[in-house]
C-alpha cells in the first residue's frame, strides 16, 4: 500500500502547494531549536515577569477567537492511534472528544499513515466500517453508532515538525509530516467537516517557540483561503510539553489566538523535555524513578497551575493531561486500584481549574467524567474564571536544586536500580513494536507511546552520562549499563506474555538503536528520528 497509488491525487497536490510555501520555513526553525532552548535559559530570560509587562497592565486582556459550540464541552477526551478500529471504538465510546494521531501513538509505517488518512475520511463521513475475520470463520464487525449525539467530536493530531514523510519526495527532499498529515486531512475533508458542524480541529504537538505556533497561523490562513473555508474555521489545540513552549505559553497563545481552541499539559513529553533542554545546565537535575514524577511534584504542578492560568485568562480551554492506566478486567481488585488512581488523578485536574481530561482506554471514560462532576458540584460552579495570580517569573517554572531530586515521606528520592530496570524494560519492548508496526502498545497495565518511551531512555542517558550512584548502591556506568540492558533484552526475548509476536530480527535492532540512544556523548533530539530509518 503506496501513498502515490492509494491517497487521492489532489490531496497530493494540495500537500506539494503546502511544502512550497511554507516547508523551507519549518526547517529553518526547527535547524534553530537548540539556539532556542539556550536562549530561553539565560538569566535575562528567566528573570522577566509573567505576562510580560506590555500585558500585565491591558485593562481588557486580549482572548481568543469564540470557541465553537460543539468543542464547547471537551470534559473527557480519549486519544489514540489513526487506525480504523480505534477510530471506531474510541468515536462510540462516550467521550466528548477522540484525538486521532498520527504523532506519538502511531508507527508510521507507509500502510498505517495511508489506511489512517483513508479511515479519518471516512469517519467525517460516517461511514467507516472494519470487519475483522476471525480463526473460526465468523465475522466482527464494528460501526459508528447511528446517534450523532453519541459520538465524540474528531480532533486529529499531525505529526511535529521536525518529523519527515519520506516515502512521499518533493523536489527531491522527503515532504514534512506535519504538512503532509495536516495538508492531507484538511484537504479530503475539511470543507465536509466544516459544513456538517465537525471540524476541522486539531492538536499540535512538540512546538518549542511563539515562531512555529505563527508559521501554524499561516498554514492556517492559507489553507483557509485556498480551500475557501471561513477565517478562523480552524482550530487548533497546542500541547504545552516542552520546556521552551511552557517558558512562552502566552505568546503562542497570542501567535494562535483567531485559530486557537486550547491548551494540554503534556506530561512525559515536557520532562522529557526539561532532561533535553536542560542537560549542559548548572542544575542537578537527577530526576528519581519516572513513576515519582507525578503532577504533584512541586516544578510539574506550577507548569500545570501556569497553563490553567494563562487560558483561563485568555478564553482558551485547559486540557489535563493523560491517564495511561490500563483497566484490569480479570483482577477486580487491580481493576479498583486502578480505577481509584484515576479519580485522584482526574479530581486533582479539576481543581486546579482543567475543563477536561485525557484517557487511553474507553473504560476510564465514566471515571474521569465523574471524579470532574463532583468537583463541579462541590464548588457549585462549571467552568472556573480567571483570578490574577501573585507576581511570577518565567524561571519559577523551571525544576529548582533543592526540589530535584526531592524529598518523599521524609526521605531522599534517588533512581533504584528498579526504576533503571522498568526504563530498559518499556523502552526495549515499546521500540520492538513500533518497529513492528505498533505505536500504542499495553506494557505492565500502562498505555506507553513514544513519549513514555523518551522520558525512560532520556533518564538512563542522563544518568549514565551523570554517573549517578542509585539509592540501591550500584552507580551507573556505561559498562554496567550494556549488561543490564543485554539481561533486559534476553529475558523479554524469553517472554511468552508478550501481546504480539516480534521477530527476534526485530527485537536486536531495537536492542542496537536503544543503546545508541542511552550511550553516545550526545543526545538524540527525538528517538523516533534514527527509528524512522529501521521501519
Amino acid at each position: 500500500m503506496t501513498i502515490q497509488t492509494h491517497l487521492p491525487k489532489p490531496a497530493l497536490e494540495f500537500v506539494e502547494r503546502l511544502h512550497m510555501e511554507f516547508a523551507n520555513e519549518a526547517q529553518a526553525l526547527v535547524a534553530s531549536r537548540e539556539t532556542v532552548r539556550a536562549a530561553v535559559l539565560k538569566p535575562d530570560f528567566l528573570n522577566q515577569p509573567w505576562p510580560p509587562e506590555s500585558w500585565a497592565g491591558e485593562t481588557t486582556p486580549w482572548r481568543v477567537r469564540e470557541i465553537p459550540q460543539v468543542l464547547k464541552n471537551r470534559r473527557v477526551e480519549i486519544t489514540g492511534p489513526a487506525e480504523p478500529k480505534m477510530i471506531i471504538n474510541a468515536l462510540n465510546s462516550g467521550a466528548n472528544v477522540f484525538m486521532a494521531d498520527f504523532e506519538d501513538s502511531l508507527s508510521p509505517t507507509e500502510k498505517s499513515i495511508v489506511e489512517g488518512h483513508l479511515a479519518i475520511a471516512q469517519a467525517y463521513r460516517r461511514t467507516i466500517v472494519l470487519e475483522n475475520p476471525s480463526a473460526d470463520g465468523s465475522v466482527k464487525s464494528y460501526r459508528l453508532k447511528t446517534d450523532e449525539s453519541a459520538l465524540a467530536t474528531l480532533i486529529l493530531r499531525p505529526r511535529g515538525w521536525h518529523l519527515p514523510e519520506p516515502r512521499y519526495q518533493i523536489e527531491n527532499r522527503p515532504a514534512l509530516g506535519a504538512l503532509f498529515d495536516f495538508g492531507v486531512s484538511i484537504f479530503l475533508s475539511g470543507k465536509f467537516a466544516h459544513e456538517t458542524g465537525r471540524g476541522p480541529y486539531y492538536y499540535l504537538p512538540k512546538l518549542e517557540s511563539p515562531s512555529e505556533a505563527a508559521l501554524w497561523s499561516k498554514v492556517f490562513r492559507f489553507t483557509e483561503k485556498e480551500l475557501g473555508l471561513p477565517q478562523g474555521s480552524i482550530r487548533a489545540t497546542v500541547l504545552i510539553e516542552t520546556l521552551p513552549a511552557a517558558l512562552q505559553m502566552e505568546e503562542i497563545v497570542f501567535e494562535l489566538r483567531d485559530h486557537l481552541a486550547g491548551l494540554n499539559a503534556g506530561r512525559w513529553d515536557y520532562l522529557f523535555s526539561i532532561i533535553k533542554t536542560m542537560r549542559e545546565t548548572k542544575y542537578d537535575l537527577t530526576f528519581p524513578d519516572r513513576r515519582l514524577l507525578t503532577m504533584d511534584v512541586p516544578f510539574m504542578r506550577r507548569y500545570a497551575e501556569r497553563l490553567v492560568e494563562i487560558c483561563l485568562r485568555r478564553g482558551a480551554q485547559p486540557i489535563g493531561g493523560m491517564s495511561a492506566l490500563i483497566p484490569n478486567r480479570r483482577d477486580a481488585e487491580k481493576n479498583e486500584r486502578a480505577l481509584h488512581a484515576v479519580t485522584l488523578d482526574k479530581e486533582r485536574e479539576a481543581r486546579q481549574g482543567f475543563v477536561g481530561t485525557w484517557v487511553a482506554h474507553p473504560d476510564l471514560v465514566p471515571t474521569a467524567r465523574v471524579a470532574f462532576e463532583r468537583v463541579d458540584n462541590e464548588r457549585k460552579i462549571g467552568v472556573p474564571s480567571w483570578t490574577r495570580q501573585p507576581a511570577f517569573t518565567r524561571g519559577a517554572l523551571l525544576p529548582k536544586n533543592d526540589e530535584v531530586p526531592f524529598v518523599l515521606e521524609g526521605q531522599t528520592t534517588l533512581p533504584t536500580l528498579e526504576g533503571v530496570r522498568t526504563n530498559i524494560d518499556v523502552s526495549l519492548r515499546y521500540i520492538s513494536h513500533w518497529l513492528a508496526g505498533t505505536g500504542a502498545v499495553a506494557i505492565h497495565g500502562l498505555m506507553e507511546d513514544a513519549a513514555t518511551a523518551e522520558i525512560s531512555r532520556s533518564q538512563l542517558w542522563q544518568w549514565r552520562k551523570s554517573a549517578v550512584r542509585l539509592a540501591t548502591g550500584e552507580t551507573v556506568t556505561a559498562d554496567w549499563l550494556v549488561q543490564e540492558i543485554e539481561t533486559i533484552s534476553a529475558h523479554i526475548q524469553q517472554d511468552q506474555t508478550n501481546p504480539l509476536s516480534i521477530a527476534a530480527s526485530v527485537q536486536d535492532q531495537a536492542k542496537d538503536l536503544f543503546k545508541n540512544l542511552v550511550l553516545q556523548e550526545s543526545f538524540t533530539t527525538f528517538l523516533t528520528l534514527p527509528a524512522m530509518d529501521r521501519i
